[in-house]
């Protein structure tokens, strides 16, 4: 099967416009019919991309050839001979890692936002050429981007080379004047390219990436100093003045983060921004094996036209988030309280969600394509992210292996990565379940039943109790309020029940909660509290100098209509977390927190 060629050219920065070239050399005879993917791997919405392709024309030995739209992601060129080049024009302004972005500082896109896929020729080899902007502003733009090249030198605009389409789209490309770090890893060179404005310290970002990237490496070959399941390794991150974001590729990942959280010149301490950076790579570098290598028997092969359904999402991406941290403290780049906090941070998310008792994260995975990725005012109510609550019932699954003794939760995840990863087999649905007794070589049937495919919270307190952690919940302080520590404010006696903005609307409604009860709905703007002029600093000192069984009423704007109403307050719940390590625990916990926190 003959090479599909593509090239790519950041037409018009100004505009935002790519122009890309699919060219196929042996057309169908009967009409070669090109596809756009409907979602991107790893990001599980229907995401549409063919609605920024902005023309599309095509063209063969210098004429023009006709070309028409049959679905809302698929062409079709009219019957001919010889070469076929399909020239589409796509609008890119999207800052997210998902998609395309182009404008006069910076170029990026991710493969199935950009490139048309020619039916039948999805195995095909493929060759890239990227294009330079046009203009002497644009001199100093370098490439950075894993897929391998075929002539370009490093770095640089020219031609690379892909297997087959798949492996096409699974290198996203930046553009731009990037600042360039790198480091060793498993015998693997690893780049770190930062766009955007930022005076960051680079070389103790490597430093640390480095720390962690090993770590996991090691944990997936079992052996110190292995080797991962790649030649190279991209972070290609965009520091931006508020915004994060991150996705995972076979060799590289895309990253959004805060200027700020990047590391300072001259600094040594780990602040929470930073910390937000370390996390978010330590996940997406995870997904190497946990989703890009191990995944879903749904996903092998990629149905890239429509969604792929699986309930196994909470082991991927909520295991993920629990290594994610664990990893930071594993590796020695934070120390166990930092780590601790972290835990506590992510247990009081989980708690201030109702809608874990509504569902299951076996069902919010296989929901994720309706209901994560498009949440409401309602949400918070009746849906559970799988990564959070996903990455408590990870925890929580390996301190039970730990506390049985017979096996722990890196042991399932090498077993996964033999059987599966390693071998190209898709994990069928029920397969972790399966492995899990297996190696504990015990019945889990109860504990699947409950924490995964049931609406129970996993029992954390009960099991860090045996590892020499203990386990505190306290009310919230204010909006700002993200758990994980002890607190020295003023605790509040009463809860109004709703997320409040800045402006003063309601975000969201609990469920049970006095606001709902009173008749208070999202979107409603608070205007006044027995008769005083609602702010942020007023209902501050509401949750503090009000008792529970008090009422208040409260005036707001439904729309554009006054409603008033009469709210019972209620006490505040304990829903915020925060965990402490036994100074003087029993010598089998110290033994089992020491195993846990350092392998």
């Amino acid at each position: 099967m003959q090479t599909t060629r593509y090239q790519v050219t950041p037409l018009d920065p100004n505009a935002h416009v790519f122009e890309v070239r699919c060219t196929v050399d042996d057309p169908d005879p009967a009409g070669q019919r090109f596809r756009l993917p409907t979602w991107i791997p790893g990001s599980y919405l229907i995401r549409e991309f063919a609605r920024q392709f902005v023309h599309v024309r095509a063209e063969a030995a210098g004429r023009a050839i006709p070309i028409a739209k049959e679905a809302k992601d698929v062409w079709r060129a009219a019957p001919g001979e010889g070469p076929l080049t399909v020239v589409a024009k796509v609008y890119a302004f999207d800052l997210s890692v998902r998609t395309a972005y182009l404008d006069r500082t910076r170029a990026y896109f991710n493969g199935p936002s950009v490139f048309l896929s020619p039916e039948g020729r999805e195995s095909a080899p493929c060759t890239v050429e990227l294009i330079p902007p046009s203009g002497d502003d644009f001199r100093d733009w370098r490439v950075a981007t894993t897929l391998e090249s075929d002539g370009a030198p490093p770095h640089a605009f020219g031609r690379y080379r892909a297997a087959n389409y798949d492996d096409l789209i699974d290198h996203p490309v930046e553009m731009s004047d990037f600042a360039l770090a790198s480091f060793a890893a498993g015998g693997v060179r690893h780049e770190i390219a930062v766009t955007g404005r930022q005076q960051a310290d680079l070389e103790r970002l490597a430093r640390d990436l480095a720390r962690v990237c090993q770590w996991q490496i090691d944990l997936f070959g079992n052996a110190p100093q292995s080797r991962p399941p790649f030649d190279r390794y991209l972070f290609q991150i965009t520091a931006v003045g508020d915004g994060y974001g991150g996705l995972e590729h076979r060799s590289s990942t895309s990253l959004v983060c805060r200027r700020d959280e990047l590391p300072m010149r001259g600094r040594s301490e780990i602040d929470d921004g930073y910390l937000n950076l370390l996390g978010l790579a330590s996940h997406e570098y995870f997904h190497s094996w946990n989703v890009k290598r191990i995944k879903p028997a749904a996903f092998m092969p990629y149905d890239l036209t429509r969604e792929g359904y699986t309930r196994q999402l909470w082991a991927f991406e909520g295991a993920t988030s629990y290594y994610d941290d664990l990893a930071l403290v594993r590796s020695g780049v934070i120390d166990d309280a930092r780590y601790l906090e972290l835990l506590g941070r992510a247990i009081t998310q989980v708690l201030r969600t109702p809608g874990r008792h509504v569902q299951s994260v076996g069902d919010s995975s296989f929901d994720a394509w309706i209901k994560f990725y498009r949440q409401d005012e309602n949400s918070p109510n009746v849906v559970v992210s799988y990564y959070a609550k996903g990455s408590l019932v990870a925890a929580a699954l390996d301190l039970t292996l730990r506390k049985r003794g017979r096996a722990t939760l890196d042991d399932v995840l090498r077993a996964l990565w033999e059987r599966y990863g390693r071998a190209g087999v898709g994990v069928p649905e029920g397969a972790i379940d399966a492995i899990v007794a297996e190696i504990a070589g015990d019945d889990m049937r109860d504990f699947f039943a409950r924490f995964v495919h049931g609406t129970d919270d996993p029992p954390l307190a009960e099991l860090l109790d045996s590892f020499g952690v203990d386990f505190h919940v306290r009310a919230a302080v204010n909006a700002a309020d993200r758990g994980g520590k002890p607190s020295t404010a003023p605790p509040p006696t009463c809860w109004l029940g709703a997320k409040v903005a800045k402006d003063l609307t309601l975000q969201n409604v609990f469920t049970g909660s006095p606001a709902e009860r009173a008749g208070l709905a999202a979107n409603d703007v608070l205007v006044a509290v027995d008769g005083v002029r609602a702010s942020a600093d007023l209902l501050d000192k509401l949750a503090t100098t009000r008792s529970a069984g008090e009422h208040v009423g409260v005036h707001a704007f439904r729309r554009d209509e006054l409603i008033v109403v009469d709210v019972e307050l209620a006490g505040a719940p304990l829903d915020t977390c925060w965990l402490t390590m036994r100074e003087e625990p029993s010598g089998d916990a110290a033994r089992l927190r020491q195993h846990w926190l350092h392998g």
